[in-house]
């Protein structure tokens, strides 16, 4: 497909979503889940609520729909730009804003160099939102060979979720598995060879369900970013890897300890990567890629921990040379 073949999929599934949203007194996101369903289903589900001019006009805009000539990322990117469409009408937390594909391409970079030499059965997103980095992940490694890779995702949120699932079946990955709940609670799920999540910053307000957990607060809530760390590094496999999206200064706070701590005895830290500056609004707000792996009899520390920042995606030359870097990092430490 060409590019305009993606903005008039995205401008004909906006004025449908615009049309629900009237007519159903639907929010954004929930007019834009009405409509991928409808989609996905081949039929307009809410049609008895609707005038009958309203009902032609939707089947004229669906039959311009035609995504069978589309692959799964070009499905995405039509879905991506309708949610950053959300934006501008709805206000979303930072915490639940679709994580940028530019963040997904550099976890799938790291995932296929630090695990050339394993295979990787399954995945784990603890706190997977509206899917898309899940979606950027498995398209790629699915690019690069990688067929049949098991995937979980988890969310609280439940619209979230129906977004996450709505999608995923409109892209045609049908390896994954959703669960609706809080990662921190118990969890009924495999161990798996790789968790990866962009992780929600702040603290968890159920101080009495994570008391168990090492990286909890001895004071207070403790902070949910490192519960989840620890809840992943906990669902790995032997030798397993955990990518987390978090704050660049993870490190540099007094809560520190405990979650580095928790680290050293169950995995090895293996890198701290700072995202690119221009990806956030400031210093204050930038992430960075954590990079453990859980103790096995494959898995050791790294000579040298992985430490840098990602240059400009705009400066080539920079860049490219940061991810020499990397493979020369990964070369040394395998």
């Amino acid at each position: 497909m060409e590019l305009k073949d993606i903005e008039q999929a995205y401008q004909t599934l906006s004025q449908i979503i615009e049309i629900f949203q009237k007519q159903l007194d639907l929010s954004y996101f929930d007019a834009l889940i009405e409509a991928l369903s409808d989609l996905l289903e081949n039929q307009i589900n809410g049609k008895e609520e609707i005038d009958d001019s309203t009902v032609a006009e939707l089947e004229k805009l669906y039959r311009h729909l035609d995504l069978n000539e589309f692959s799964s990322e070009e499905i995405r990117q039509v879905i991506q730009l309708l949610l950053l469409g959300s934006y501008k009408k709805e206000r979303v937390q930072p915490n639940h804003q679709m994580t940028p594909d530019s963040i997904g391409y550099l976890i799938t970079f790291l995932i296929e160099k630090i695990t050339s030499n394993e295979k990787i059965n399954s995945m784990l997103d603890l706190t997977i939102g509206t899917g898309n980095l899940l979606a950027v992940i498995l398209n790629n490694l699915k690019a690069l060979g990688n067929q049949n890779l098991k995937a979980y995702g988890i969310d609280n949120d439940d619209t979230l979720l129906a977004i996450a699932d709505v999608s995923l079946a409109l892209q045609r990955i049908n390896n994954v598995e959703l669960f609706h709940q809080d990662a921190l609670d118990n969890l009924m799920l495999p161990q798996v060879d790789l968790v990866v999540s962009d992780l929600p910053v702040g603290y968890y307000p159920l101080d009495e369900r994570v008391a168990q957990f090492e990286t909890h607060a001895a004071e207070g809530h403790s902070f949910a970013h490192h519960l989840l760390i620890e809840r992943g590094i906990e669902k790995l496999t032997e030798n397993g890897w955990g990518l987390f999206v978090v704050p660049s200064g993870i490190f540099e706070t007094k809560e520190a300890q405990p979650l580095l701590k928790m680290i050293q005895k169950n995995g090895y830290l293996q890198g701290l990567l700072n995202l690119p500056r221009e990806l956030f609004v400031s210093e204050k707000s930038r992430k960075a890629i954590l990079m453990v792996q859980k103790k096995g009899d494959h898995a050791h520390q790294a000579s040298q921990i992985l430490l840098g920042d990602f240059p400009s995606l705009k400066n080539k030359k920079e860049f490219n040379g940061f991810l020499d870097e990397i493979n020369a990092w990964v070369k040394e430490n395998q």
